[in-house]
């Protein structure tokens, strides 16, 4: 590997990191020695790339770098298209021409040997039903926005709630929405197509989403372990 790869390897490294990371981590993911990671830092740094850190408390890569067009390997392609591919299927309405637009761009980058259509992975099933609360939801969650909606469970019970969305998961028999439910004061989970409308609440959710995300995945965490231990 030359010694530009390996420095390209080692901002993409830095960059998966939101926290500082210890040279020695660096070193061995990067298969190089601890001095040879020093003198990468260093040559980092005086090009200006925005590392911050020293030996012995590790290295963080701050907002403001502009890389040159991505360079992805054949894994990472396969991934990529197979992704988008999936989206067009699944949501040809909603996010379908989004996905198309990325995959353009990407396809702009890929060398000239390699192109999406060379890709050989095949994106089958049905394209799921698109609910008019999906883009609703999204941009309540973009604006940590509360919602409030009229939602019938599986006994038929219908009912009006206010709730913090925070993220839609997409599963083979439904599309749930995971959201803070104000009227039982904790998580729960909504079904897309038992939700009959949603419209924004009026008002910011009670807490940001960041911290909403990161409580919800704790507590969906502690329930899979329960269910081991079970």
């Amino acid at each position: 590997m030359t010694r530009a790869a390996r420095l390209l390897d080692l901002v993409e490294l830095l960059r998966r990191h939101r926290r500082a990371v210890a040279g020695e981590t660096l070193a061995a993911e990067l298969g190089i020695s601890l001095r040879t990671l020093y003198r990468d830092i260093a040559v980092l740094q005086g090009q200006g790339v925005p590392v911050e850190g020293a030996a012995g408390l590790g290295y963080v890569l701050r907002p403001g770098l502009t890389l040159p067009p991505l360079i992805f390997d054949e894994d990472e392609i396969d991934a990529l298209v197979l992704g988008l591919r999936l989206v067009t299927r699944r949501l040809p309405e909603t996010l379908g021409p989004g996905a198309a637009g990325a995959l353009a761009k990407i396809e702009a980058v890929l060398p000239a040997t390699r192109s999406a259509e060379a890709v050989q992975l095949f994106a089958g099933g049905a394209a799921a039903e698109e609910f008019a609360c999906l883009g609703t939801i999204r941009e309540a969650i973009r604006a940590e926005d509360a919602l409030a909606i009229r939602y019938t469970n599986k006994a038929g019970a219908a009912s009006q709630r206010v709730v913090w969305p925070i993220i839609v998961g997409f599963f083979d028999q439904a599309e749930v929405l995971a959201a803070w439910c104000e009227m039982r004061g904790d998580f729960r989970h909504f079904r897309l197509d038992r939700i009959a409308d949603a419209v924004s609440a009026g008002r910011r959710m009670g807490r940001r989403h960041r911290v909403l995300l990161a409580d919800w995945r704790l507590m969906r965490d502690a329930e899979r372990c329960a269910a081991d231990m079970g």
